[in-house]
């Protein structure tokens, strides 16, 4: 059971001395994001078992992953703001475990559904408590650093969800273990994941609630002064948004549909990218998260206004041309492109998370990032997947999935760019300056 809260940060405590409740928080985004992206890895044994169209696959990637972000997100991240946020994260491990392993048995597609639906729940309220925690284990100084830390998880997930899921799906697709023989290897990789999930967040178990940091108008505030703070900054959060939900757009896409594609345009069996991809996902990762909390640091260190989105705008420039990865003319270009499309993601993405710790009040953080989340879920799941398959239907069918992908992946790009330019221009000078 999660403890008493640890006491407020003194301005003297160094990172490392906070660096094993955020070892435990990487630990449990891992395991997370591994189960909510597993079915990716999977989705064409499915799709023979079961009888699914194209349509059907986006469908039950995409929107039962929007449709209770959109639902949730916003709910989970007041309760962040408002509650214990150590135990909400324990429920929610349980909530993402408990879809992954629905995944194995489901038998119809509401039910695939829903339990698709369940994955996605927990791990994105997850990764908002993960990070309003990880904001008030650290100094804002310090939270680069630290953003890197629980970002490095959640890519060791992403990577996870292709590495481990296909390395299992090949294993029993090879042989049977001992109580999966009557299941499908694809329904059989579910179980397994699950047993993994519930094994690698026990750790939070351990932790306990730390003191909220950079409070202005208090964890307790009406949500009518709550709702004013937020209608105040929107000249910097709207933008913001758009540029984040660009760059979820593309990266969703992409993870969806990369399978498939290399499938069906260049002729590979999932075994024979599952250890690559996995690894490229990972390195990719890595290094996004170590570059964005660099530049996230050194932009907070910045004289300049909005100095800390200064490598949000490079690296969301860089996505646009990285985004061509569906056309490339060979897998090794493929790898190369879509390799610097996730890398730059991840550089955003953790960009995007140390700004709303640093430029927004704490009580107002976890509903931003809630807000974001269900946005991005609506927009990024719910639309972009169903989008490039429309692209690909206008293009002349399922043939053309590679290029309605380049399409969508480049022009969402280009959007987030120029968005995240405008936030950087209206971004506050700290989380509790009054805007003008």
């Amino acid at each position: 059971m999660a403890t008493a809260p640890y006491p407020a940060i003194p301005a003297t405590a160094t990172f490392a001395s906070r660096l094993v409740p955020l070892l435990i928080l990487a630990i449990a985004m891992a395991a997370g994001f591994t189960m909510m992206g597993s079915f990716s890895m999977v989705q064409e044994s499915a799709k023979a078992e079961m009888g699914l169209s194209d349509t059907t696959l986006g469908i039950v990637q995409g929107v039962s992953a929007a449709v209770p972000l959109v639902l949730f997100s916003i709910p989970i991240g007041i309760l962040v703001d408002r509650r214990n946020r150590v135990r909400l994260l324990i429920a929610l491990s349980l909530i993402w475990t408990a879809g992954t392993l629905l995944t194995a048995f489901a038998q119809s597609i509401p039910v695939l559904f829903g339990a698709r639906m369940l994955a996605g729940i927990g791990t994105t309220g997850a990764l908002t408590a993960a990070l309003s925690l990880t904001a008030d284990w650290c100094s804002p100084a310090q939270r680069g650093r630290a953003m890197l830390v629980v970002t490095l998880g959640k890519c060791l997930g992403q990577a996870g969800a292709f590495a481990m899921a296909g390395w299992l799906l090949g294993l029993l697709l090879q042989a049977s273990l001992p109580g999966l023989s009557g299941l499908a290897p694809w329904r059989g990789t579910h179980v397994l994941l699950a047993a993994i999930s519930l094994a690698l967040t026990l750790p939070l178990l351990t932790l306990r609630e730390p003191a909220r940091q950079e409070v202005a108008a208090g964890t307790h505030a009406p949500l009518r002064i709550v709702a004013g703070e937020l209608w105040a900054r929107r000249a910097f959060l709207i933008p913001l948004f758009v540029g984040q939900v660009g760059v979820v757009m593309a990266d969703a896409a992409a993870a969806i549909w990369a399978s498939p594609v290399l499938s069906r345009s260049y002729g590979l069996a999932p075994q024979d990218f599952a250890g690559w991809m996995g690894a490229l996902i990972f390195a990719t990762g890595m290094a996004g998260s170590i570059l964005g909390g660099i530049a996230a640091d050194l932009g907070h260190k910045a004289a300049r206004r909005g100095g800390l989105l200064t490598g949000a705008v490079v690296a969301a420039t860089m996505g646009v041309p990285a985004a061509l990865f569906p056309i490339a003319p060979t897998v090794p270009v493929f790898a190369m492109a879509i390799g610097v499309l996730m890398l730059c993601g991840t550089i955003t993405g953790l960009i995007t998370s140390v700004a709303l710790t640093v430029l927004i009040p704490n009580e107002l953080r976890g509903l931003c990032i809630g807000a974001f989340i269900a946005l991005a879920g609506l927009v990024g799941f719910g639309v972009a997947p169903s989008l490039v398959t429309a692209v690909s239907g206008l293009l002349g069918g399922e043939a053309h999935l590679g290029r309605g992908l380049a399409i969508v992946g480049v022009s969402v790009s280009v959007i987030s760019a120029v968005a995240f330019g405008q936030s950087k221009r209206q971004a506050p000078p700290s989380a509790t300056h009054e805007p003008i």
